[in-house]
């Protein structure tokens, strides 16, 4: 990149980035001897932001710049050179922290900024995304590395319970009266094994989805703002959780992506897929956990940044107010599945960027918070469930 190529133009800093001093260790053969052992410690500092979609290291040099360029204002390259270094410059730019007018980084950065989020929030959400993670490698390595006893490892856990007060000074409530729901409640067991010979019935599965992320009404609060009523809460009424979904068994439906759509309680196709692809992929989304692959279904619950932060523009709650709505909607689905007499899950250890690509989402502007799942638990269990009230399961 030759100077004269920025003449005339137009630089600014990139909207959101974050930065962090991180230690490795190195191996130095010039520091092999018979008093150092060749390792030592290399500080780095890495910097993250939304629009790269993945980290990259940074020099200190680069790391003050980027303290003095402003991200509000275009800048003319020309006047940059003539303060700065511009071999420094130059990294910036090729590191997309620095963006280049009209270049593809500034439509990406501009998207960041478009959706109004909050600096801190984009970040935490970027950089905890996984692609291509396998759990069950995770945990056979772990496995090997723990030899011992896990809480020998590990060490022992916190307390289950935090008390306050001793026994004698707690004010006893009296007993909850049983309802139907009370049964219904014990039976919400986590499932982590699934009948693959059956096929869901198309009932149920309407069923649950429309209870959960179904509309009961669309109302029109102000010219052109229309807000859903369903089911479950959601901060504004916005409702900004999407259902994508992965359909391997399902009476009627044949197996592949689709979108629900929650006003005409309807499937929008995206994919048609084979019964080994739809399970390769289900795999995949969920890092590999065998024990969630057979689901019938699989609904991703994918936030609509946009929609979330249009009214809570930049704001330090607008992220965690996401986060309750899957909350809020996997419940639903669990207790929806449980009183048809059928199983579900939930899981946060998926890859966040397969499922994107997957659906074809942009990351800036939608994106899976979780996994969650539903179908006919199988006869046998073969996969430990937690049942210690044995609602489910007879030892």
């Amino acid at each position: 990149m030759k100077s004269d190529e920025f003449t005339a133009t137009k630089v600014r800093r990139c909207h959101i980035v974050a930065t962090e001093p991180r230690e490795r260790i190195a191996f130095d053969l010039e520091r092999l001897g018979e008093s150092e052992s060749g390792l030592h410690i290399v500080l780095e500092w890495v910097a993250r932001a939304p629009h790269l979609r993945v980290e990259t290291t940074v020099s200190i040099e680069e790391l003050r710049l980027i303290g003095e360029l402003p991200s509000s204002e275009w800048a003319d390259w020309e006047d940059l050179i003539a303060i700065h270094d511009e071999a420094v410059l130059r990294s910036l730019v090729e590191k997309r922290l620095l963006i280049v007018q009209g270049s593809s980084a500034d439509e990406a950065d501009q998207s960041s900024r478009d959706s109004h989020w909050h600096r801190t929030s984009a970040v935490a959400h970027y950089a905890s995304r996984w692609q291509g993670i396998d759990i069950e490698q995770r945990d056979r390595e772990f496995k090997e590395h723990a030899a011992r006893k896990v809480l020998d490892y590990l060490g022992p856990p916190p307390v289950p319970v935090r008390e306050r007060v001793e026994p004698a000074q707690r004010f006893r409530l009296p007993p909850a009266a049983p309802t139907p729901f009370d049964a219904l409640l014990l039976k919400r067991v986590t499932c982590r094994n699934y009948d693959r010979s059956r096929e869901l019935g198309l009932a149920e599965f309407s069923s649950v989805l429309f209870r959960t992320f179904g509309a009961r009404a669309v109302v029109e609060t102000a010219p052109g703002v229309r807000l859903l009523k369903k089911g479950v809460p959601s901060a504004g009424g916005l409702h900004p959780t999407e259902a994508y979904l992965l359909v391997q068994r399902v009476e009627g439906v044949a197996p592949g992506l689709y979108h629900y759509h929650p006003i005409d309680h309807a499937l929008e196709p995206i994919r048609s897929l084979s019964a080994e692809e739809a399970s390769e992929l289900a795999r995949r989304f969920v890092a590999a956990q065998a024990y969630f692959v057979d689901a019938h279904v699989m609904v991703i619950p994918t936030s609509r940044f946009r929609r979330n932060f249009w009214k809570y523009r930049n704001h330090a709650k607008a992220y965690r107010a996401l986060t309750l709505d899957v909350g809020y909607l996997s419940h639903t689905i669990y207790l929806s599945a449980t009183e048809l007499g059928l199983a579900a899950f939930i899981t946060a250890a998926i890859n966040e960027v397969d499922i994107e690509q997957a659906f074809g989402l942009d990351p800036l502007e939608e994106g899976p918070l979780a996994v969650c799942g539903f179908g006919i638990r199988a006869a046998e269990r073969k996969e430990v469930e937690f049942d210690p009230l044995h609602a489910v399961w007879l030892d």
